[in-house]
């Protein structure tokens, strides 16, 4: 079975900086996945090539969803990765600060609508219905991630660590195979990052998707990734287990440090 997303020689510059260089990267089906390395190493680089933020220079971005043959998105839209079945998060909280914690969830259903320009202005029974469809499964969701108590709250009003979950749900309503955090437990207090950490093994047992995340918080990466990829200055230097990883001289001289008690 062919990777759920898989780069070939994937090459990203900008003028005479080469930003993410020739990596070769796979996540295969129901796996989580953790890109690491230090500051600048061109990790959201990567996610913003494989999610169609930025095309290529060179190489392949390729994905394998509802068990179809690879194909190559290189080039598409944003709009029409997400269509594919791949989801992402931000570094930086992205939600609609004045919309409500159920109605931020609703507008990550849009790809998932069936009805049109018609449904829109006639508003036929199909269309209530599928509205109301949309309404159940935006608070299904709330309730996986522990955010039903909110649901009528301003985004804006809630917590940091509960803003960090609700992008997560929002990118949980396309229904993706594959949803990548860029990351999510930034600014978390260790409380927060427990709850992240027990929330992201939850959502891919329940929903049976690939997670790919990017993360400094090393105490979180070691506990719930299964490989490990290792970048600097946009190469790849190692990937492999934890317990491989953080026993990787050149993965400790570059970014680690002592992660034994991890």
């Amino acid at each position: 079975m062919a990777p759920i997303l898989e780069t070939k020689n994937l090459t990203m510059q900008f003028g005479g900086l080469t930003a993410v260089d020739n990596i070769n990267f796979n996540v295969n089906s129901g796996e989580i996945v953790a890109l690491i390395g230090p500051n600048g190493a061109g990790k959201t680089t990567f996610f913003n090539c494989v999610t169609g933020v930025y095309t290529p220079s060179s190489g392949d971005v390729l994905i394998s969803t509802d068990g179809k043959a690879q194909q190559r998105i290189n080039g598409l839209k944003p709009n029409k990765v997400t269509e594919k079945g791949l989801a992402r998060t931000f570094q930086n909280i992205r939600l609609f600060q004045n919309m409500t914690v159920l109605e931020n969830v609703m507008i990550g259903r849009h790809t998932k609508l069936k009805s049109g320009l018609f449904g829109a202005i006639f508003h036929p029974k199909s269309t209530l219905e599928e509205e109301e469809k949309v309404i159940q499964d935006s608070y299904d969701i709330l309730v996986e991630v522990g955010l039903e108590k909110f649901v009528n709250e301003l985004a804006k009003n809630l917590p940091y660590g509960a803003q960090r979950r609700l992008e997560i749900a929002r990118a949980m309503a396309t229904e993706p195979a594959l949803l990548l955090l860029d990351e999510p437990a930034a600014g978390m207090n260790p409380h927060e990052t427990k709850e992240l950490d027990e929330m992201i093994l939850k959502i891919r047992n329940t929903n049976d998707i690939s997670i790919l995340l990017i993360e400094h918080d090393m105490s979180l990466v070691m506990s719930i990734s299964e490989k490990i990829f290792v970048v600097d200055y946009g190469k790849l230097i190692a990937k492999g287990t934890p317990d491989e990883i953080k026993n990787n001289p050149e993965v400790i001289k570059a970014y680690l440090g002592d992660v034994s008690d991890a």
